[in-house]
């Protein structure tokens, strides 16, 4: 099996559009907010980074952190999304590996957090193959999940 290359690059005035017009499947769209409104939001929440996932040198996806503690003390993903066209490859494995790296530079990281709802099972696996841990917590009808990160 061929090994994708992957990268995190800034949204910017050249790839914004292009994220906007990324689709997840149809079973995922109830349960992600668009890219549109999600770099919208980066416009009046200065502390939220938005990032193009890039495979193979094609601008397959897109993710959204922030870099301020949140609830649970943690630093919060706010999106992670790959078009259907690109799923099933590892490439969100990848792009979320990359992001926790980028997140663990942050000021006193030691925990990362993401949200999302208990019936996606895709995000379930996702989280759990990269070391995340359901403790019980919730969020109106989202679970967080926790990643420790090592100090």
């Amino acid at each position: 099996m061929r090994t994708v290359q992957v990268e995190l690059v800034e949204v910017d005035a050249e790839n914004w559009y292009a994220c906007c017009l990324l689709e997840v499947s149809e079973e995922q769209k109830s349960y992600m907010v668009s890219n549109a409104v999600s770099i919208a939001q980066t416009k009046f929440e200065p502390t939220l980074q938005a990032l193009s996932i890039i495979a193979d040198g094609q601008q397959v996806g897109f993710c959204m952190y922030n870099t301020r503690k949140e609830e649970l003390d943690g630093y919060w993903i706010y999106r992670i999304m790959v078009d259907k066209k690109y799923q099933g490859k590892g490439i969100g494995k990848a792009a979320t590996q990359l992001l926790l790296a980028k997140m663990a530079e942050l000021p006193d990281a030691r925990k990362i957090v993401v949200g999302y709802h208990p019936e996606n099972r895709g995000a379930h696996q996702l989280y759990a193959s990269v070391g995340f841990s359901d403790e019980g917590h919730k969020f109106g009808q989202e679970m967080a999940v926790i990643k420790y990160i090592a100090q």
